[in-house]
């Protein structure tokens, strides 16, 4: 039988094959291939019982992030919240990036407008193309239209610790009841309430909460990922061509990208965020991504 890992605890693989959840345990053979199965993969099982099978064999995946590690992902919402903690445009931009290079739609949510407005947040992520959503876990404002993006398709969300966003599933399926978090006034973010992430059913699709400050692990030895950055920022790809072949949109004379910042076209933090990121990886070079590779 085909099915979707939706959890993986000690060893064990809970895999959902038409309706129903078998508990598996890998064969020996993914460990002399090196394969480790993880949430979210494609599976095929053995049936043993009513309860138990064996898992075979995983289909090859379109993707795969890490810490936590996930697998065939096709959208990533990013969460922020009003305060405690506030939006952070450098996490904003990080995890987006990495779902574009990565094949993945990133989702731009603000939760507890209840709180406060978020209109110049909004503004800078839909003038850059992206999907942008303000909602409210404590009222409901805002989460059918969440609940509209998951349908059909496997979701993840992201986004600092005390952000809500297992407040916000609690919401799109109430009877999850996930733990929520006290968000620390010294610290200025909440606990980390989710311990491991596994895949939800909601509206014809499936939903990961994943554990961690901003979960999805930041790949800093991937050369390739360093000369693909600048498509990584949708907003850069519309612009006219730069005046030099290979510009690196930083202080180039007739960079199009530097002259759009410059007329309010592109948001200053969005280019902030770019050049930091490009900075972090400038040091890499094509043999260290081999290396890593090999491993």
């Amino acid at each position: 039988m085909n099915g979707i890992i939706i959890k993986a605890l000690s060893g064990f693989y809970y895999v959902l094959c038409e309706d129903k959840v078998y508990e598996c345990r890998a064969r020996g053979s993914f460990r002399k291939s090196g394969i480790t199965p993880c949430v979210g993969d494609r599976a095929e099982i053995e049936v043993l019982d009513e309860k138990k099978g064996s898992l075979d064999k995983i289909i090859e995946r379109k993707n795969k992030l890490y810490r936590p590690t996930v697998a065939n992902i096709d959208k990533l919402f990013i969460i922020s919240s009003f305060e405690t903690p506030s939006p952070n445009a450098m996490i904003i931009d990080r995890l987006s990036a990495i779902a574009i290079y990565n094949n993945i739609e990133p989702i731009i949510v603000f939760n507890k407008c209840d709180m406060g407005p978020f209109d110049e947040w909004a503004h800078i992520y839909k003038k850059a193309g992206f999907k942008t959503y303000v909602v409210s876990a404590n009222t409901g404002e805002g989460i059918d239209d969440i609940r509209k993006e998951l349908s059909g398709c496997v979701s993840a969300f992201t986004g600092n610790s005390g952000v809500g966003k297992s407040s916000i599933l609690n919401r799109l399926i109430p009877t999850l009841c996930l733990q929520t978090g006290e968000v620390s006034e010294k610290l200025g973010r909440g606990r980390h309430t989710t311990r491991h992430t596994e895949l939800f059913a909601v509206d014809g699709g499936f939903v990961a909460d994943t554990p961690g400050f901003s979960s999805i692990s930041f790949d800093m030895d991937n050369f390739d990922f360093k000369e693909h950055l600048a498509e990584c920022f949708p907003e850069f790809k519309d612009l006219d061509a730069c005046f030099f072949t290979g510009c690196n949109h930083i202080s180039e004379k007739g960079c199009s990208v530097i002259s759009a910042v410059k007329e309010g076209k592109i948001s200053s933090s969005r280019h902030n965020s770019y050049k930091e990121i490009l900075d972090e990886l400038k040091e890499l070079k094509p043999w260290q991504a081999v290396k890593k590779q090999k491993k």
